[in-house]
Parts: structure tokens; C-alpha cells; sequence
């Protein structure tokens, strides 16, 4: 069977692979609402759970984390190598809305879950309007002729 060499082809090839490294500095994550708490998950596959850090300072919540390889050995020759070592890190911006000091964090099967409470202050509520029952509008006096007295506090 005879090869055939696209030099187009190969090039492409070649440039799409060289591209195509994992950024080893993030982590993907989805980030929502459910009712009072915000939820972020963090794909973290291969950290040892006792690498995850999570501190926040200045309303900045930072997650760290480190993975290191399997092989130890230095002398093997890589054939593909996709699965990127070494530090971990994603950052996210806090409003006032959350309450800083009862934040979750739970790393379970290569996620970690943060569980971000709503400020107590930040919450919707409810005003009650109150109404006295049974009270009565002021009277208002018409009067037909000059010599009757007059609503007080009306200008004619």
C-alpha cells in the first residue's frame, strides 16, 4: 500500500496537536443559584484532597490545588502526554451579597463543591402593611351659607 504525503494535511495536523495542550493554571467550573445559596463545582480529576486550599481574602476566593504524575520514573519516553502536572488555581470575586464566614467547601469524585450562602442582609423580605380596623375618616362639613362655620383649615 503506497503512502500518500499532503504536506497541507500534515502541517495542519501538526499545528492542531501543538495547540491543543490543556492550560494547567485553571479549572472548569459552573457556578449557580439555587435559593439561598450559590453553588460553584470545580472539576479538580487527580488532586490529592490534601493539596485543595481554599482561602478568601479581600472578597477574593481562591481555590488551589496541586496534581502530581504517576510515573516517576524520568527516563520513560512519552508518546502523548494530555494530562497536565503541577499547580491548580481559580479565583473568583465575592459581592457583599454572601455571607464569608459560613462558606462550604466538599471535595467528592474529582469535584469540589462550594456551597457560598446569601448574606442574611442580602435577602428578599417581606414588609407587612398595617391598618388600624374600625377607624373612621375625618368628617368634612359643607356649609351653604356664610353664616354657618366654615371645615377648619378650608379657604374659600
Amino acid at each position: 500500500m503506497a503512502t500518500r504525503f499532503d504536506p497541507i494535511r500534515d502541517l495542519d495536523r501538526f499545528f492542531s496537536e501543538v495547540t491543543r495542550t490543556p492550560n494547567a493554571t485553571t479549572l472548569p467550573m459552573d457556578l449557580y443559584r439555587d435559593g439561598e445559596v450559590f453553588i460553584a463545582r470545580i472539576d479538580m480529576p487527580g488532586v490529592d484532597p490534601s493539596s485543595i486550599d481554599v482561602d478568601v481574602e479581600d472578597r477574593t476566593l481562591t481555590v488551589r490545588a496541586r496534581r502530581e504524575s504517576e510515573v516517576a520514573d524520568k527516563d520513560v519516553k512519552w508518546l502523548t502526554r494530555e494530562r497536565t502536572n503541577g499547580t491548580y488555581a481559580r479565583q473568583l470575586t465575592l459581592g457583599n451579597r454572601v455571607a464569608l464566614d459560613r462558606i462550604r467547601a466538599d471535595y467528592s469524585d474529582g469535584v469540589l463543591t462550594l456551597t457560598i450562602p446569601v448574606a442574611e442582609e442580602a435577602r428578599p423580605r417581606k414588609i407587612s402593611v398595617s391598618h388600624a380596623a374600625g377607624q373612621t375618616s375625618p368628617e368634612v362639613v359643607e356649609s351653604s351659607s356664610s353664616d354657618e362655620p366654615r371645615s377648619p383649615g378650608l379657604d374659600s
